[in-house]
């Protein structure tokens, strides 16, 4: 077989694992498991940027300790914390694409926490004496005055923080989740034969992803300087 029969034999096995004969796999998972992990990641360092700024003095320095914990621990190393940490806490029996899901969302909300953080002390201090002299409460002044500004100067940085979370999916294999790293070394095992364009396939559908990403990126941010300039 030639390099391009063998992609072609294993194309719907690389896009989409066993599925719908079996479960889910390939690129599908890989999108899944980065689709999830970014949304909630997004929230939680949205969340933990908002404490950074409002919250009460002990629930800040818990979260900035936790941000700056998570931010050191190498990737591979709290995916199997989650795999193998997670049944225990919850005496269940975790698949083991949630426990990389949750170790993605973890270590992508710590980062985001203090862009969010970051991007709302960025706002100058006239915008908040603003929303207070028209008798918003601190919180209100944050939400309709101060956030909206700030998410447009974070956009670059979730989408950063997202390419990330999308190539870190990769690391799912080390726990048997087949996503599309998984499955192309399944693929190059069984074929034996052509590993660079098995694996250069791989590295294209990873590379369309980010750019699509990357292109979404700049979409937000020329809509946004737009509205800025109105």
């Amino acid at each position: 077989m030639t390099a391009v029969e063998v992609i072609g034999a294993n194309l719907d096995y690389l896009l989409l694992g066993s599925w719908p004969a079996g479960p889910l796999g390939g690129m599908a998972l890989s999108v899944v498991i980065g689709l999830t992990a970014a949304s909630l990641a997004s929230l939680l360092g949205l969340a933990g940027g908002i404490v950074l700024t409002l919250g009460p003095p002990l629930l800040r320095r818990l979260v900035a300790i936790s941000a700056a914990l998570l931010r050191a621990i190498p990737v591979v190393m709290l995916i199997f914390w989650c795999y193998f940490l997670l049944p225990v806490l919850f005496a269940i029996d975790v698949p083991g694409t949630l426990t990389v899901i949750a170790a993605l969302a973890l270590i992508g909300g710590a980062f985001l926490t203090q862009a969010v953080h970051a991007g709302i002390a960025a706002i100058a201090a006239g915008q908040w004496q603003a929303g207070l002299s028209l008798g918003f409460s601190r919180w209100q002044t944050l939400r309709l005055i101060v956030l909206p500004q700030a998410l447009r100067i974070m956009v670059p940085s979730f989408v950063n923080q997202w390419i990330t979370l999308v190539k870190d999916t990769s690391l799912a294999y080390i726990v048997g989740v087949a996503e599309l790293t998984f499955v192309a070394s399944q693929v190059n095992n069984r074929e034996q034969v052509y590993p660079l364009p098995v694996f250069a396939m791989m590295a294209l559908l990873y590379w369309l992803w980010c750019s699509g990403l990357e292109w979404l990126g700049a979409r937000w941010e020329t809509r946004y300087a737009g509205v800025g300039r109105k």
